[in-house]
């Protein structure tokens, strides 16, 4: 098989297990609380990555001291991203989170604007005005009241986490191998979740409530979190950043039709134009910078 093809192939599988992982996450906490499922899946994920650690060959040399760093910022904002993630799904739909987690994409060129400096160009402008509109369209049930749903405001917030998280490991996998670095993120999103887990949701933490949940765990933990991780970094390998930027935004679209079949989830016809914005604005934001210049 020709290798750009099964790159695409491997990128489309990541997508749906991202997409379909909002089922999960739902599903998940029917009897425990966001920090706690968060706490479980990512300490799978740690002994997954250890595994993938343990046999691939590490060709950057990576410096602990560098991992470290890389690790406790990564950590963090994955950490935050995953919790404000986990506690809006209590109260919005995994249709409408993908979409609104997906807006990350147009986030990142704003965050990188502030803080860096970089400039946003006419085309990423354009991606971000009709995003705000699919969001309106999406969380936003009332236009007189301007009242926006608690779930997806939560959700929304989460996304600049996201964004965030996006760019810090862009710098640091110029450092440090990849698979180590999300090992290390991970341990440290593990760390967290159990921390804030007992403080927050002590009372519901238990051996039994665990394993009443162990399927979405494990989808959540190895299937979303190490096994999609690692096909996505084989499939980029193989084609262009911007198709596989196209083929993994395709984890919105996923995940609505995963809360349709899976959790019986139906978007009205306002969420639903919305979502097919969003959709759009994410699709646009991957235009190269350079697409409107003219070529000699």
């Amino acid at each position: 098989m020709n290798k750009k093809i099964l790159g695409n192939i491997l990128l489309l599988i990541t997508s749906i297990i991202w997409g379909s992982a909002f089922v999960a996450q739902i599903t998940g906490m029917d009897v425990l609380g966001p920090f706690t499922f968060n706490a479980a899946r990512s300490f799978l994920a740690v002994i997954s990555l250890a595994v993938i650690v343990s046999i691939l060959k590490d060709d950057m040399n990576t410096k602990f001291s560098d991992l470290l760093k890389g690790g406790l910022a990564c950590g963090f904002f994955l950490f935050m991203g995953s919790s404000l993630q986990q506690i809006g799904l209590m109260y919005t739909t995994a249709g409408k989170a993908s979409f609104i987690t997906s807006l990350y994409i147009l986030l990142v060129p704003i965050i990188a604007f502030l803080a860096l400096k970089k400039r946003i160009n006419f085309i990423t402008v354009i991606a971000i005005i009709l995003g705000a509109i699919g969001l309106y369209l999406l969380a936003i049930p009332n236009a007189a009241s301007l009242s926006i749903n608690r779930g997806d405001l939560i959700v929304f917030i989460g996304s600049f986490f996201w964004g965030t998280h996006i760019l810090v490991i862009d710098y640091f996998t110029k450092k440090v191998n990849p698979v180590k670095l999300s090992l290390m993120q991970f341990t440290v999103m593990t760390i967290f979740s159990t921390v804030a887990a007992i403080f927050f949701e002590r009372e519901s933490i238990s051996i039994f409530n665990l394993m009443i949940s162990w399927k979405s765990i494990v989808y959540a933990g190895i299937f979303s979190s190490c096994v999609a991780y690692t096909l996505q970094m084989v499939g980029q390998k193989y084609t262009e950043p911007v198709l596989a930027s196209l083929i993994l935004s395709l984890e919105s679209v996923f995940g609505a039709l995963s809360g349709y079949f899976f959790l019986d989830e139906i978007l009205t016809m306002k969420e639903l134009i919305g979502c097919v914005i969003v959709f759009i604005a994410i699709v646009i934001a991957q235009v190269p910078d350079d697409f409107l210049k003219k070529k000699n």
